[in-house]
């Protein structure tokens, strides 16, 4: 069971770190011809589905869009409950 819970806190920690590079590479232009580009691709096609359910609930400040905070926020409760629950299962 030890396997389990650190596969899941692995996975949580990656969509972390991907969330976070995608709004490192939002300040950049990132355009077909840009080395990064298919990074960021891949980094757009990982996160959107997290993140596109909050971009419909919370509207953008200005020109800046809070829902990645409020999706690492979430993500970050929903870690602690599945651990938490695997844990108690496991013990």
């Amino acid at each position: 069971m030890a396997f389990l819970i650190n596969i899941v806190d692995i996975l949580f920690q990656v969509l972390y770190l991907a969330i976070l590079a995608r709004v490192i590479l939002s300040w950049f232009p990132v355009r077909p011809g840009n080395p990064f580009f298919p990074l960021a691709v891949i980094i757009n096609q990982v996160t959107e589905p997290v993140l596109a359910p909050f971009r419909r609930i919370i509207p953008t400040i200005g020109m800046m869009d809070i829902s990645p905070i409020v999706a690492l926020l979430v993500l970050n409760l929903v870690q602690r409950v599945v651990i938490g629950a695997l844990i108690n299962v496991a013990y």
